[in-house]
């Protein structure tokens, strides 16, 4: 669904800044699917490409942190980042879809996520092959970072979110595909809707 010329795009710009890190994200909902990325975790920067990508959401990501310590401080930071522009982006919700839902393969793994924006958060996470949380990808990104980026995205975006992997072996392939599946819910859950009359929600408001 294109946006038409009369409607302005959904961005946001947010920054913040801990001894651990400094993060900006910048979002585009209405974008193309074009991205950004550096955080320093190069793993975790093909990850939000591909997000940006499948989501046609435009992301711009610049962050500094100490991973030389560990990822997990910078890739926390970012998810949470990344969810404050999406909720500022977001704005009041007027016209959306709300809901998102997408089944993905990668070759022999499978993922699927379904999100809702509603502005409540919580998480359901499952389905990784047992031993998951313990590899690691790229020489920095701990399997078990995957499904703390999906707890601070929807903390800090406010969203219900779902993601089980249905299947898969190569871990890589395992993390990519909840990637790209979380990245297609949420193209949905955003787009405009002209059949949406104000607030999708029987109270009137998210």
């Amino acid at each position: 669904m294109s946006v038409s010329s009369s409607q302005a795009h959904r961005t946001a710009t947010v920054r913040r800044a801990t001894s651990e890190s400094t993060v900006e994200v910048t979002v585009d909902l209405d974008g193309t699917g074009r991205g950004e990325v550096s955080t320093g975790v190069r793993f975790y920067d093909h990850m939000l490409l591909s997000l940006a990508k499948h989501s046609l959401i435009d992301l711009t990501v610049h962050a500094e942190g100490d991973v030389d310590v560990d990822a997990h401080h910078t890739v926390e930071d970012v998810a949470i980042v990344l969810g404050q522009a999406l909720k500022e982006a977001l704005g009041d919700k007027s016209g959306i879809s709300r809901f998102g839902d997408a089944l993905v393969p990668l070759d022999e793994a499978l993922a699927q996520a379904v999100v809702d924006v509603a502005g409540r958060p919580y998480v359901v996470h499952e389905g990784e092959p047992a031993g998951q949380e313990y590899v690691i990808v790229g020489g920095t990104f701990v399997g078990s970072l995957t499904r703390h980026v999906w707890e601070s995205l929807a903390t800090n975006a406010g969203l219900a979110l779902h993601v089980r992997v249905v299947s898969g072996r190569d871990p890589h392939h395992v993390i990519e595909a909840q990637f790209k599946a979380v990245a297609r819910a949420l193209r949905a859950a955003v787009a405009r809707d002209p059949r949406v009359e104000g607030v999708p929600s029987a109270k009137g408001a998210l």
